[in-house]
């Protein structure tokens, strides 16, 4: 039997890299002919002419909230209520063509359509183990969220059969464990956690349980051992309700492989420009969903490309995995600082290339310092950055210039470092 969920997963690098760019332009079209929200977003560009990721990176980027904002902004408009008014321009289908339809926090409505493993988690669930004729306990919400029928769908890609455990009901979930022998668990880490405390508290035996896909909060080391120890070898996938899968855990245990069917860029955080490998930025990814057709949205999450290829075998881009939030957007002295009024300082002096705004102090003595890279250590090149921070901000800040590469390198445009003792 094969380790692989298909034969894209070993594709050489370049082989998979020119098919992507090469079904770009006409997702992008599809999407501008399709989605009226995509289409304003890509006002003005050329289609066939986005076949390269410069190109791709010169497309404006599609915030989360900009997304709950034009939903908002759909549905509180005059006018009967359609899918088109639901979705807020963004998906391509409409009733009838979406089999369900989902809310995530917002909320933000998200399709489902008829497309095999839609949500796109069948590989993730090969990877951790789960294979045709397996019943899988599938213990994540089928209420409002679409984490149910993401793996429920996947599952049935697999070749699995699903029992649709949800959530609650801890002891009742013990005993239907124990009944109907699942070798493998979808749900949070923690609910897997609490479940198994609850067997061993009744002196239930769940041995069949062997494998689990988790998602959906953090799955830190020693809660994947503390599984290990019970018997339970447990895999993260890491995805979104608007995205489906991003990547996922494979036996190599090294980084997050991502999924075969987006286009992932790292940006630095506030711009829509891709850093160098191995610098953390927001994840920001480009479906060839024709269903939901998001180009360039910004996931908020933070991570870095982990350079080489993994000993599992697949040979696409890896993530180091979540490493915070993008969006660091703090108030100082009852104004708003935003990660792209930093980028927008930094893009007005070409001399210098990274920076990073520490805000020290106490409420009410609040401390601005811009540190940023610069061969350059001249008093007038400080005194000009600063002279943008007060222009772009509306506020004073201090320039430290500091060697090329010294800064942290953990996507951090603003630091809030001030004591609120």
């Amino acid at each position: 039997m094969s380790n692989f969920f298909d034969g894209l997963e070993t594709r050489a690098p370049e082989q998979r890299e020119q098919a992507l760019l090469a079904a770009l332009p006409a997702a992008i079209a599809h999407a501008q002919a399709h989605a009226p929200a995509l289409a304003r977003q890509l006002a003005g560009i050329d289609a066939g002419a986005v076949t390269t990721r410069a190109a791709l990176a010169a497309l404006p980027v599609l915030r989360k909230h900009e997304l709950l904002e034009g939903q908002q902004r759909s549905r509180a408009a005059p006018g009967p209520v359609d899918a088109e008014k639901v979705f807020g321009g963004y998906a391509a289908l409409g009733w009838g063509q979406a089999l369900r339809v989902f809310a995530s926090p917002g909320p933000i409505y998200e399709p489902e359509s008829a497309r095999r493993d839609y949500w796109r988690f069948g590989r993730a669930l090969y990877a951790a183990g789960f294979r045709e004729g397996h019943l899988t306990y599938n213990c994540f919400s089928y209420h409002f969220t679409p984490a149910g029928s993401m793996m429920e769908t996947a599952a049935h890609a697999v070749g699995c059969t699903v029992f649709p455990g949800g959530t609650g009901q801890t002891e009742q979930q013990v005993m239907a464990i124990r009944d109907l022998g699942p070798s493998g668990y979808t749900g949070t880490p923690s609910f897997l956690k609490i479940i198994l405390e609850k067997a061993e508290e009744l002196g239930v035996k769940l041995d069949t349980l062997r494998r689990a896909l988790v998602s959906g909060e953090a799955f830190p080391p020693s809660l994947r051992d503390w599984l290990s120890a019970r018997g339970v070898q447990g895999y993260q996938a890491y995805g979104s309700a608007d995205l489906g899968l991003i990547a996922f855990e494979t036996e190599a245990r090294e980084g997050l492989v991502v999924g075969e069917d987006i286009i992932v860029e790292i940006v630095r955080p506030g711009t829509g420009d891709p850093v160098e490998e191995g610098e953390v930025g927001e994840v920001v990814v480009t479906t060839l969903n024709p269903d939901y057709p998001l180009v360039r949205f910004g996931t908020g999450d933070l991570s870095a490309v982990l350079p080489g290829q993994s000993p599992c075998g697949r040979t696409n881009l890896r993530l180091r995995g979540w490493m915070g939030r993008a969006d660091q957007t703090t108030k100082v002295r009852g104004l708003f600082v935003h990660p792209s009024q930093v980028a927008e300082i930094l893009r007005r002096h070409p001399q210098v290339r990274r920076g990073r705004l520490v805000i020290t102090g106490a409420t009410g003595a609040d401390r601005m310092v811009l540190r940023v890279e610069a061969a350059e250590t001249s008093a007038p090149l400080a005194g000009a950055v600063a002279e943008s921070v007060r222009d772009v901000t509306k506020l004073r800040a201090e320039v430290e210039l500091c060697a090329p590469g010294s800064l942290p390198n953990d996507g951090k445009v603003i630091e809030d470092a001030r004591s609120y003792d």
